[in-house]
């Protein structure tokens, strides 16, 4: 059993006491026998609300993403449909990293060297939280003790360079499919993870779910839970396909309840906006949305990025292949209907 919680501020408890629609925190901080605690941390201290801290920024777009790599096999005999894919190869994208990494200290310093040698910020996505997407179709994740261990690798790949992370999409939003025990377990990790990865110099962003899931009094609370007062901000509409006029007054209601804070919208498949029955696994009709940019025109919107990959499977629902499976098909649909 889990022994000891992590130290929680005063205002961070009365904040949590007050949330809507969440489990308060249990007893114990545990997720069952047997667990050892991850290594107990000081609360990380607020991090100001001063400007936008990636603005002017350089993002970095992969020679050898899916998408250039399609375009390039298709060039002699598909051209237009290789000029269609050239508009997803172009744009930069998140890198993201799981329970498929080998060696996460190695594979994150090899994605930062590579980025920040090319004089771009690189933008991250940890993506291992214990029982991720509640076992939905992109179930998996580390033990408690093992995503300790693993997000303090990530973090050490960081090694004091300068990263956008988007921290563990869904796991705020998702936290009522956990037990009160398990979902005080996940919100200690989150604390610990965004500790340990702005000390490595990582710009931190707690995910925030959507406009079309929690309510943003609701969401706000999660994030306050999560001590998002310790991280650079929140993003939005990761992997889903909000407009993004939606996420910016989602957004800043949120805002608005937590101090300020700035956010991040996904802006990779929302061009055409939300399916008309709010399907998010592959929906048929969508489009790629604005380019990624730090100029967004809006002092609380730190960047519109592309986070889902385009033309990335959301999961194995129909014809489609698994979550995060490259399906190319898919992909030239998005583009071919986009205004890029």
């Amino acid at each position: 059993m889990i022994g000891k919680k992590l130290l929680i501020t005063a205002a961070l408890a009365i904040l949590t006491a007050c949330s809507d629609n969440v489990f308060s925190p249990s007893e114990s901080t545990g997720a069952g026998s047997g667990s050892s605690m991850f290594p107990a941390q000081p609360a990380a201290s607020p991090v100001p609300v001063t400007g936008n801290p990636i603005m002017g920024a350089r993002l970095w777009v992969d020679p050898a993403s899916n998408a250039r790599l399609t375009a390039d096999s298709w060039r002699a005999t598909r051209p237009e449909d290789a000029a269609y894919m050239d508009k997803i190869a172009s744009h930069p994208q998140a890198r993201w990293f799981g329970g498929w990494s080998a060696d996460i200290r190695r594979d994150v310093n090899a994605a930062v060297s590579t980025v920040t040698s090319a004089g771009a910020v690189p933008v991250l996505v940890a993506y291992n939280i214990p029982q991720r997407d509640c076992g939905q179709l992109s179930a998996g994740g580390a033990t408690i003790d093992g995503y300790a261990a693993w997000i303090s690798e990530f973090a050490n790949g960081l090694a004091g360079r300068k990263a956008v992370v988007i921290l563990e999409p869904d796991a705020l939003a998702q936290l009522n499919c956990l037990s009160a025990r398990d979902q005080e377990t996940r919100i200690n990790l989150i604390q610990y993870a965004v500790q340990l990865l702005r000390a490595q110099g990582g710009l931190v962003y707690l995910d925030g779910g959507h406009a079309s899931w929690r309510s943003a009094s609701d969401q706000a609370s999660r994030l306050v839970r999560a001590n998002v007062a310790a991280a650079d901000g929140f993003v939005l509409n990761v992997s889903n396909f909000q407009y993004t006029s939606t996420s910016i007054a989602y957004g800043k209601s949120i805002s608005s309840r937590i101090g300020g804070k700035h956010f991040l919208i996904d802006t990779s498949r929302n061009g055409l906006g939300p399916a008309p029955d709010n399907a998010w696994c592959n929906p048929s009709g969508r489009a790629l949305g604005s380019a990624p940019s730090t100029a967004t025109g809006d002092e609380v919107v730190d960047a519109y990025l592309w986070i889902k990959a385009p033309g990335e499977s959301d999961g194995a629902c129909g014809i489609a292949p698994a979550a995060g499976i490259w399906w190319p098909d898919y992909a030239l649909g998005l583009a071919q209907r986009s205004a890029l």
